[in-house]
């Protein structure tokens, strides 16, 4: 029968959408349970904003995913307004069509996911098909909206997100991933076009594909993301609720405006975050870990930043402005530390690290295994050995090659789901040495003295800690040294000597030290033979 239609899923057993396999690390279904807890936070600040009341219960709110995949939000959203609804819509059938054509709306990002996610709110991949528990749709789509689109070339790229040609220019019959709803110079237009010129969502919420499917690979890749977000944003909802990579708030290529654009945004009201990896979306490795967050159009104050650890929260709450950095600190506990590291006022290492290609040599680049034959031989740092080069053969920072140097890895980390070390062994070179871009010089000094105090520095707790704050992934340029202090190389810094410099707690001396691990071993390398470690 149409009333018993398939509400009866969620008590089904197993729930077929915690069985389903990703598609991929770029498209990645929202687990029920996690939509579940977006949905309590969004109905949280619906009470907050409304005198308590229940936004299941009002029968004129619309709610938009704009980059359907299982269907998870729009039916679970639907189950809400079900039970929400029963009272002023007593009979279920009028009640279920009401909630299907007048609330929620989708958009899928693929055929394939918009026939599950019709599968998944009408019970049937045809909205009008005889098993849909919907009545009242003429067009088999319902409203799960999808149609395939082509990318906007120019220069071989996509202007709208930047897709590769080359990748992406398919022929007919495969998937473009051109999503419909960040291919569009006016997106009120667009939706307009889709749903309707009087549609206004009250809600949109989802979770987008995280990058471009066309050829990069894993922080290389191109992100999409928060072209979706930005779209939402556009739309002006009064709530926008997503989830997305967290390697936004301090990193991430191509995401400087965005990240600056949300940590300036007063009416970001709430962040969930979740840096463990695999803990939010379990077999799915996503560097840096995820958060969701939602956007209030008619707040303005400071967001309340949570951190989730095994599931657990690792303590309450804390409502903080977000634009007091240019990364966000994704730590409550962390935010009084760098504090009082940034009330000295004292330079930053990140005004003395190199940018990348120190030399100007690129990874892949390598010299003679010894030094025979060359009229002016320089020892040359490579990926996992060492080899020798021509002095006139250095392309860049000539100058630096007989300076005493500390060269640490340009990328640093496991696979483990935890970091705790952060930044590699630093390497003492010697003058009349150069390095290629598997390195950044940390520094630059006159004496062999400076450069083994200044590695003796880096290796310190305290210092990595102050990494560990700006480094969402394995990648580690020279702006994840901008908290850590440019003190002077006349002493030998130790972890108790930082402490106590910065008049940390010991509470948070205990914070500190269980993030980071103590580093094992010599505080640096300098022998002539070595290979780029992932310690």
């Amino acid at each position: 029968m149409k009333e018993q239609a398939g509400f009866t899923l969620r008590g089904r057993n197993p729930d077929v959408l915690t069985c389903i396999a990703n598609l991929s690390n770029d498209e990645v279904f929202t687990p029920p349970d996690f939509a579940n807890r977006m949905l309590d936070t969004l109905a949280d600040a619906w009470a907050a904003r409304n005198g308590g009341a229940v936004i299941w219960t009002d029968r004129s709110v619309r709610f938009l995913d704009p980059c359907a995949k299982s269907g998870v939000f729009l039916r679970e959203i639907t189950g809400r307004l079900i039970r929400g609804l029963e009272a002023e819509i007593p009979d279920l059938q009028s009640r279920v069509d009401h909630i299907l054509t007048q609330q929620v709306f989708g958009i899928g990002i693929t055929q394939l996911t918009s026939l599950l996610a019709r599968r998944s709110l009408y019970c049937s991949k045809h909205a009008t098909g005889e098993h849909s528990v919907a009545t009242s749709f003429i067009r088999d789509d319902g409203n799960i909206w999808f149609e395939r689109i082509d990318h906007s070339w120019a220069n071989d790229r996509c202007r709208f997100c930047g897709a590769s040609k080359g990748a992406l220019d398919r022929g007919e019959g495969m998937e473009t991933h051109a999503y419909a709803f960040i291919h569009t110079a006016d997106i009120k237009n667009r939706i307009a076009g889709l749903f309707g010129d009087d549609m206004q969502f009250d809600v949109i919420i989802g979770n987008p594909p995280y990058q471009l499917d066309d050829g990069g690979f894993g922080t290389s890749a191109a992100p999409i993301y928060h072209l979706f977000v930005e779209q939402a944003l556009a739309l002006e909802p009064r709530y926008a609720v997503f989830v997305t990579p967290s390697r936004w708030m301090a990193g991430g290529k191509g995401l400087d405006k965005y990240r600056e654009r949300m940590l300036q945004d007063q009416r970001l009201r709430n962040i969930v975050d979740y840096p463990k990896l695999y803990e939010a979306f379990p077999g799915v490795k996503i560097r840096g870990g995820i958060s969701y967050f939602l956007w209030d159009r008619d707040y303005q104050g400071p967001c309340e930043v949570q951190t989730v650890w095994d599931g657990q929260p690792t303590g309450p709450a804390i409502a903080r402005y977000l634009n007091a950095y240019d990364i966000l600190v994704r730590r409550n506990e962390a935010v009084p530390i760098l504090e009082k590291v940034r009330a000295k006022r004292e330079p930053t290492l990140d005004a003395y690290v190199s940018s990348q290609k120190p030399f100007g040599l690129r990874t892949f680049f390598h010299g003679k295994p010894d030094s025979m034959g060359l009229k002016n031989p320089v020892k040359l740092f490579g990926s996992q050995k060492i080899s020798w080069v021509e002095r006139s053969g250095i392309p860049t920072n000539a100058a630096w090659i007989d300076k005493w140097k500390v060269l640490m890895t340009r990328v640093q980390g496991t696979s483990a789901a935890v970091e705790t070390k952060f930044l590699s062994k630093p390497i003492i070179a010697e003058p009349n040495t150069a390095c290629t871009e598997s390195y950044l010089v940390a520094g630059l000094f006159e004496s062999e003295i400076e450069a083994k105090r200044y590695a003796s520095y880096l290796r310190t707790r305290f210092a990595r800690f102050l990494v560990s704050l700006r480094k969402s992934t394995q990648d580690a340029p020279k702006h994840v040294y901008a908290f850590i202090p440019a003190l002077p190389m006349d002493q030998e810094w130790t972890d108790l000597k930082l402490y106590r410099r910065y008049g940390l707690t010991t509470d948070e001396i205990a914070f500190v030290e269980s993030q980071v691990a103590e580093h094992g071993g010599e505080p640096f390398d300098s022998s002539a033979s070595h290979e780029v470690s992932d310690e």
